[in-house]
């Protein structure tokens, strides 16, 4: 019976090729989507709870630092070799060397529920990618694959991973074909890619997941000036992305040479933000920010909230906590 099915396979791969490529993808996508899209439905929940529990009982982000202790310590002990996070994933991508291990989506999926209970001021993108990265890159051992498709299960899973956690599986695929180079897509992983995230994001809805919805009320007709204005906003949009990426790569370079214990840099980081919070005698920079996001679009907001915002996740991500970048961007 083996022996006929692998003749009819070898028949049909001779003749339809393009066929069976297809459909083992076609099912290797649906593997990683179901893990990826359950791991991302379990951290979106979690997320959420522990969202609640801060407002609830705001005095607990004064354990900020205690909490950036617990985290630099476990990832010191037991994740130095998946802390460097997105990087090691992309690193794989380019470059692919030995399997990234399965610890980096546990660890970093509690890192930042923990980072978001104590207050810290993070997104939950580069969370996602890493989940999606880290249980793709299971199946590359399991399946025996070579380099070349050991790029497209990654692929896969970071584009699983972030259309599932912001409800966006064709911005999550073309993310995913876009990271192997900016600008370029990587065409042979077009299939799996998509695929992934589509059905990642159908299974996070399947097990009750809400995503934001921003109201954006009447649209303006497009005009000269407004036109000229969404350019100059684009590059205000850019010069301040530029700025978060250059404070938080300052400040995580300030914190390696100044603080040898990579453990310390997040509970002096974690001080830090305390007493910016009560400074400004307000919590509206903590966490996620997605209230202000939503408030936004009806009350304009003062000038110095973009950079305020900014300080605090680029204090945050550089000290050592654990979350994504995307969403406080968003806010910014």
């Amino acid at each position: 019976m083996l022996g006929a099915i692998r003749l009819a396979k070898k028949r049909i791969s001779a003749h339809f090729p393009a066929i069976i490529s297809i459909f083992e993808w076609f099912i290797i996508s649906v593997f990683i989507a179901v893990c990826v899209g359950s791991a991302i439905a379990l951290f979106l929940v979690s997320l959420e709870k522990v969202t609640d529990f801060r407002v609830e009982n705001s005095d607990i982000i004064y354990l900020l630092p205690l909490a950036g202790l617990l985290i630099g310590y476990v990832f010191k002990r037991w994740g130095k070799e998946v802390n460097p996070g997105n990087n090691l994933i992309i690193e794989n991508i380019h470059n692919p060397k030995r399997v990234i291990p399965f610890r980096m989506a546990p660890f970093i999926l509690l890192g930042t529920v923990v980072t978001h209970l104590f207050g810290g001021s993070a997104g939950r993108e580069g969370t996602a990618i890493q989940i999606g990265g880290a249980i793709s890159d299971q199946f590359t051992k399991l399946l025996k694959l070579n380099k070349e498709k050991r790029k497209m299960i990654l692929i896969s899973g970071m584009s699983a991973g972030f259309g599932a956690v912001f409800g966006t599986p064709i911005a999550g695929a073309i993310f995913g074909l876009e990271v192997y180079h900016i600008g370029k897509l990587r065409y042979n992983a077009i299939f799996p890619a998509f695929t992934s995230a589509i059905i990642a994001d159908y299974v996070t809805r399947w097990f009750g997941i809400h995503h934001t919805h921003y109201q954006l009320g009447n649209v303006p007709a497009v005009d000269v000036e407004l036109i000229l204005f969404t350019i100059l906003a684009g590059i205000a949009f850019g010069f301040a992305s530029l700025l978060f990426s250059k404070a938080t790569e300052k400040i995580s370079h300030l914190g390696k040479k100044f603080v040898k214990q990579s453990y310390y840099r997040p509970v002096i980081g974690g001080v830090v933000v305390l007493a910016i919070t009560a400074l400004l005698g307000t919590h509206k920079y903590l966490g996620l920010g997605i209230p202000t996001i939503v408030e936004a679009f009806t009350v304009q907001q003062s000038p110095e909230v973009f950079f305020l915002k900014i300080i605090f996740t680029a204090i945050t991500l550089g000290c050592g906590f654990k979350g994504g970048e995307v969403t406080p961007l968003f806010f910014i």
